[in-house]
């Protein structure tokens, strides 16, 4: 890649070499002659080694996204493992009165998961989905009322999911890494016909409250999602955007 990018750069400055011809033989048809071709072919390189840069940036994105996408797979097999031998578990000692009730708590985990991923946004369902591969000192816990597709009902849902993704990572890179307390993070999104409300409920230690506050201000500048009340924490935080009209 850095060898790309130097002969890049070398083949522009090469130029100088047929201009200067150019200059001082300027009567002789031969220099114009050599400019052009020079510069005929040192444009050629430059093309041709931005593309080679193009295909292998895309090259990595893939393989990053790959990467990405197997982790997150590998997080909710060990997830589903965990919980398919706790239900053999009860199963085989005949705990009845324990198995029904973790069922139930095992379907409420696959409808939240069914709400993300209609959510009608890739980027923030794979953030939100992969969010366990990024930190273990930040658990996410994302509660959506009923179906909600931001794409479809509101206003620049795409602005919305980019807000989102923009204010959990104010309070990831806020949280204090020293606590010994693991910290949480709760997103609970809910819809009517004229807003979308997101309610950000933090437990945890911050490095610093208002410098939190500040990243929260410079997130939310333009955005279509705004707090709602003049006044707000990291421990609470309401926020609402219009739906589409």
């Amino acid at each position: 890649m850095g060898r790309l990018k130097a002969a890049k750069h070398y083949a522009a400055a090469s130029i100088l070499v047929p201009m200067i011809a150019l200059i001082l033989w300027h009567e002789q048809l031969w220099s114009a002659v050599l400019f052009m071709i020079w510069l005929a072919a040192a444009a050629v390189l430059w093309i041709l080694s931005e593309r080679r840069e193009q295909k292998d940036r895309l090259s990595r994105t893939i393989q990053s996204m790959q990467s990405a996408g197997i982790r997150t797979l590998n997080h909710h097999r060990h997830d589903w493992m965990n919980d398919l031998q706790v239900l053999y578990g009860y199963a085989r000692m005949g705990k009845l009165e324990k198995t029904i009730p973790f069922m139930e708590k095992i379907v409420a985990k696959m409808g939240r998961e069914s709400s993300i991923a209609k959510l009608g946004n890739p980027a923030l369902i794979g953030y939100i989905q992969s969010f366990r591969t990024l930190t273990n000192s930040l658990v996410l816990e994302v509660d959506i009322e009923g179906e909600l597709n931001l794409n479809e009902q509101c206003m620049n849902g795409d602005k919305i999911a980019e807000t989102l993704i923009h204010t959990i990572n104010a309070y990831r890179f806020s949280m204090n890494p020293g606590s010994y307390e693991q910290a949480i993070l709760r997103l609970e999104l809910s819809a009517d016909d004229e807003a979308l409300t997101a309610a950000f409920y933090y437990e945890g230690e911050l490095i610093n409250e208002q410098q939190w506050k500040q990243k929260i201000s410079k997130q939310l500048e333009g955005a279509p999602l705004q707090v709602v009340g003049s006044e707000h924490s990291s421990s609470k935080m309401l926020l609402k955007a219009e739906m589409r009209a």
